[in-house]
């Protein structure tokens, strides 16, 4: 067994123990063609359409942050999920562990917050289900949430990166790590003069534009847990290629950098909510990029590197000082609990 013989919060991650537990226990088990694709979303043909399905649990400690709350993180990553698979997304399904004693009030801004993205991103809440515990068996509240949307064919490989090859371009939407340095701040009460905040928003109106403007759009994928280098590493061994990552054109946030550095931690594996990684064909790069940056969770993006035919199954990063060094996957765990 590849996992290990007891869970740990390691297998959370998004990193190699998480990749393992889910490769060699669930996908083993549940072997299908379809979870073998091993996407953010199951991409599913129901009557001649194409939907596209998703699910996620939200765990985050605390339940209120600078730019959120376990709500509008729930709403906003399954609308995510969704999003970069190339689909539309319709409807979600909202459900509620609850434990004995909670705040009516505190739930009641939780939900506020839910409907408000949701209106945004034009889907409906259609469904659910609430459970309470006795106290002492849930950690306040955890919420699951699922989501539907519809994909056009054309759209299909963007989740499977089929259409990936050398020369193409990596883009990012914007500085990585706001969001799990923000919850690290708000859980630790950290005493920083800085106005750091979740990065946590549906990226769907920024992909949906930016599917609009080019047919060239290879892969997607929001970079969760792990962050932007575990995406990095998917992109590598899914489609066979090497992955340079120029680390002087990577968008920074000077707080986040500066927390990093006091603290210890790689922005690169920090966790996002709000930050896609993106390959895009070298003729239409710069015009993606244009269209990225006309809206809001765009306005920093930038191309941070390149596909490559060398080093296939590697992540390579040209270092600020000019020099290069493989970028390793995850192993350890930099902050529990962030989503």
């Amino acid at each position: 067994m590849g996992y290990g013989q007891r869970i740990s919060i390691h297998h959370g991650n998004g990193g190699v123990h998480m990749k393992r537990l889910i490769s060699d226990l669930f996908i083993r088990f549940f072997e299908n063609d379809v979870i073998n694709e091993q996407s953010d979303s199951a991409t599913l043909k129901v009557s001649g359409q194409h939907i596209a399905f998703t699910t996620d649990s939200f765990v985050v400690d605390p339940l209120f942050f600078p730019g959120g709350n376990i709500g509008s993180l729930a709403v906003c990553g399954t609308l995510n999920d969704l999003a970069v698979s190339g689909a539309t997304p319709l409807y979600l399904s909202a459900g509620f562990i609850i434990e004995e004693g909670f705040s009516i009030r505190k739930l009641e801004r939780i939900v506020i917050s839910m409907a408000r993205e949701a209106k945004r991103s034009g889907v409906k809440i259609v469904t659910g289900d609430t459970k309470v515990v006795n106290s002492g068996k849930c950690d306040k509240l955890f919420i699951n949430t699922s989501g539907i949307g519809q994909v056009e064919p054309k759209y299909l490989p963007v989740s499977s990166g089929s259409k990936v090859k050398p020369g193409d371009k990596i883009i990012l939407n914007g500085a990585p790590g706001e969001h799990g340095m923000a919850i690290l701040q708000a859980r630790m009460n950290l005493n920083f003069r800085s106005g750091l905040k979740s990065d946590c928003a549906s990226l769907y109106p920024l992909i949906k534009r930016v599917l609009k403007a080019s047919d060239r759009v290879h892969f997607l994928r929001d970079a969760t847990r792990g962050g932007v280098a575990t995406v990095a590493h998917e992109i590598a061994s899914k489609c066979n290629v090497g992955v340079d990552i120029d680390e002087a054109r990577i968008p920074e946030n000077t707080d986040v950098r500066a927390m990093c550095e006091i603290l210890g931690f790689d922005p690169l594996y920090i966790a996002n909510e709000g930050k896609l990684v993106m390959v895009v064909d070298a003729s239409d790069a710069d015009s993606v990029l244009h269209a990225m940056q006309k809206v809001k969770t765009g306005k920093d993006a930038a191309i941070i590197g390149e596909i490559t035919s060398e080093m296939k199954g590697k992540v390579i990063l040209k270092t600020r000082s000019g020099g290069k060094r493989i970028l390793d996957e995850l192993i350890g765990d930099q902050l529990p609990r962030i989503c």
